[in-house]
């Protein structure tokens, strides 16, 4: 019996898909970056003994797996690649949530619930799980997981790394790991937890996690400002933390051009600030467990202040939770915007939050000029020095030909942040895109731990092999 046959067995003829039309949309990146995905089958188990059990198979007969989530990444760590020798693994089908412990504030889940739905579990226990970004509608908590995600709350709450208590994880000769751990303190050891948060799935399949929660927040107050320059808007990101006892949950950076985009491309947005076209804006969030209007009184008096210091130009507060999810949509839809714009390049890099202004003056004139015309959409979580920097064609420029300068353009704006001893990727990992690139810019000590760690868990290579590493 091959091992599909075996597959079969274990999850049942109607989870092993091998018809190439009903695979197809597991075969493509979200970014369409790479040619569609080719895979013996995709296997959907419904359990971990289930997901044990097939990668058990696939160890024994040496049979790559691609782990998939909600396959939302945007590094293609989640897809095949033309091969047609590996099999696609998703996780849809583990879509549970186990427990929500209100008193412990924790949530136990299956590694294939929706991120949006982990959130509303949490809401219905009256607690917050603060993990949000834009694809959270479709993205799944184990994906979130094995590329660390980021998000809008991260300035507040971290990552996802400081937000995972525990995993269940599936190993790749099939034995499960039971580290659904739910305590705040547990010295025994090496934290295991943690080689496989980021990991993208070269190390092993998350089947289960647990989670941390948090108050729910009863007052919510949205502002969004024109500053001065990238330097006003740190000064008044460290005056809102200090007048707020720190309840700064957003601080997300917007350039003119950004903005411009949104206003322009997608529907049913407008301008907060009418009139006068600034340069720079920031959104900020305060969140707070009292609903007592302290908040907003030190909202406004934050903004007071920068506006009496000329940090802050103009602004808005939201008065209303429609009118602060406008104000968010501006921010959120950026990406989409610049689709009509022609090609562009994207950077996810991240630098320490104080030269955050730096990376961005020495990175908009390298880029400038070796093109001359490039228009600079730049945005990002500002809080947590994560900036996105996105680099459009200029106007009437050939698209192909400025897509062909990708490598030369990366270069670049990777070695701005590098010498500011930044990161070539804050929140979206390394996959399939920067792989090569990793090998340049990480130490070699450290290249030579990861390789070792792989080759002990993974010793036959069969776990996402040609992502990461």
């Amino acid at each position: 019996m091959g091992a599909l046959d075996r597959i079969r067995a274990v999850v049942g003829e109607r989870n092993v898909i091998a018809d190439p039309a009903e695979m197809a949309p597991y075969m493509l990146d979200e970014r369409r970056e790479w040619p569609p995905g080719k895979a013996a089958a995709v296997v959907r188990p419904g359990s971990t003994e289930e997901v044990s059990q097939v990668v058990a198979i696939c160890n024994e007969t040496g049979t790559a797996i691609v782990p998939q989530g909600g396959n939302t990444g945007l590094v293609g760590g989640s897809t095949p690649h033309t091969t047609g020798s590996e099999i696609l693994l998703s996780l849809k089908r583990l879509n549970r949530v186990r427990d929500v412990d209100a008193l412990n504030y924790t949530i136990t889940c299956d590694a294939g619930v929706i991120l949006a739905d982990v959130q509303k579990a949490a809401a219905e226990a009256d607690r917050l799980f603060p993990l949000s970004l834009g694809g959270e509608g479709t993205a799944v908590i184990g994906g979130n997981v094995s590329t660390n995600a980021g998000g809008t709350g991260v300035l507040r709450y971290g990552n996802a790394r400081e937000l995972v208590l525990g995993l269940e994880v599936v190993l790749p000769d099939g034995r499960i790991w039971d580290g659904l751990s739910r305590l705040r303190k547990d010295n025994t050891g090496y934290d295991l937890k943690h080689l496989f948060i980021g990991a993208e799935g070269t190390l092993g399949i998350v089947t289960g996690v647990v989670l941390k929660l948090f108050p729910k927040p009863r007052d919510i107050q949205t502002a969004f400002l024109a500053v001065r320059d990238p330097e006003a808007a740190l000064q008044l990101l460290a005056q809102a933390r200090a007048a707020t006892d720190d309840r700064v949950t957003a601080f997300e950076w917007i350039s003119r051009l950004g903005l411009d985009y949104v206003l322009k491309n997608i529907p049913d947005t407008r301008h907060p600030l009418p009139g006068k076209p600034y340069q720079h804006y920031v959104l900020i969030e305060l969140t707070s467990a009292h609903d007592d209007g302290v908040l907003r009184e030190r909202l406004e008096a934050v903004l007071e202040a920068g506006m009496e210091a000329g940090l802050v130009l103009d602004g808005t507060i939201a008065e209303s939770h429609a009118q602060g999810r406008a104000f968010w949509k501006l921010r959120e839809t950026i990406p989409e915007a610049q689709k009509p714009e022609g090609s562009s390049i994207r950077h996810d890099v991240s630098v320490p939050v104080s030269q955050v202004p730096e990376f961005l003056h020495k990175a908009d004139a390298a880029v400038t000029t070796a093109v001359p015309g490039i228009r600079i959409c730049s945005f990002g979580h500002l809080g947590d020095g994560n900036v996105h920097y996105n680099l459009t064609q200029p106007i009437g420029a050939d698209s192909a030909a400025y897509a062909g300068r990708k490598n030369e353009i990366n270069r670049l704006v990777y070695e701005v942040a590098l010498a500011l001893r930044g990161s070539i990727s804050a929140e979206h990992g390394i996959g399939r895109q920067k792989r090569d690139l990793l090998g340049e810019v990480k130490p070699q000590v450290a290249l030579d731990m990861m390789r070792e760690i792989k080759r002990m868990l993974d010793p036959k290579g069969i776990m996402n092999p040609g992502k990461v590493l």
